[in-house]
């Protein structure tokens, strides 16, 4: 049975998912044809219910559960790891309302942060998120949320942090940032997302336990060419929550959605986001 998967060229996604795309590990009859994506476009292709299993924000995830289900594996959580809202130097203290700020997609969680914590910033430019310092450098824009890779990077180029938006969230729920997940669609049988579910952790473990065999394809797919950086991309992103959600993964993904509720930024979700534990 083939399906297709959807992940980004992201450091953290391809190493994930480096074993089961490129046959390293037993993938149990199952094949995958792969799309590559950045997550804003991923998070669209699951609006229009395109994917059969996808990488895709978490704020998207919460406008779909009728359409998708949660895996446990997979997913990019944790502490200190949130998006930045930067800026220029000499704009580091501006009242931001009204300022032009570039963001890497309306449906990422990144963007569902900044309206949290900057409720009056509505004049949002949406981009590619590998843009967005280089829009700051130029004057493009006066200020924009940086994920992935670009944390490491924007202080080389001048640029100054406002917030980091991952702490924010961290020191008002006390659990690790809900970034980006991995969904299968509903009407899958639930034995084939089961495997499914099983096949991911398996890729995590594998390159975990053997971080040198993904190098070359998540070189030749990275938007960072520094080797550095791509590894501390992934020891960020890649933790005991991209094997397993657990109790406490599962908590901060629910606060998410509680607080978009609060919000009303998204309507009633499915009451089983998660995917239901093997029998």
């Amino acid at each position: 049975m083939k399906l297709t998967l959807g992940i980004s060229p992201c450091p953290n996604d391809t190493f994930i998912f480096d074993a089961m795309v490129n046959k390293k590990i037993d993938t149990e009859g199952l094949s995958f044809e792969l799309v590559m994506a950045d997550v804003e476009k991923l998070n669209i292709l699951a609006f229009q219910h395109v994917l059969d299993i996808t990488k895709l924000s978490y704020y998207a995830y919460a406008h779909i559960t009728n359409q998708y289900v949660l895996l446990d594996a997979g997913s990019a959580l944790g502490k200190n790891c949130g998006p930045l809202f930067i800026t220029k130097p000499e704009k580091q203290k501006s009242d931001f309302e009204g300022l032009i700020i570039a963001i890497p997609g309306k449906y990422t969680t990144a963007n569902f942060l900044l309206s949290m914590a900057f409720p009056t910033v509505t004049s949002k430019v949406e981009m590619l998120f590998s843009e967005i310092e280089n829009a700051i450098v130029h004057d493009k824009v006066d200020a924009g949320v940086i994920i992935h890779e670009n944390r490491f990077t924007y202080e080389g180029k001048g640029l100054v942090k406002i917030m980091d938006l991952g702490e924010y969230w961290e020191t008002q729920t006390g659990l690790p940032i809900p970034l980006g997940g991995i969904a299968i669609k509903r009407n899958i049988p639930a034995g084939i997302a089961q495997k499914v579910n099983l096949i991911v952790r398996k890729s995590v473990e594998y390159a975990l336990a053997h971080p040198a065999a993904s190098r070359e394809f998540v070189r030749c797919h990275a938007q960072e060419m520094d080797e550095i950086v791509r590894n501390q991309h992934i020891q960020l992103y890649v933790n005991n929550y991209s094997v397993d959600l657990g109790e406490i993964g599962k908590q901060a993904v629910t606060m998410l959605f509680a607080w978009a509720r609060r919000n009303k930024l998204i309507k009633d979700t499915h009451e089983n986001i998660f995917l239901p534990s093997a029998e």
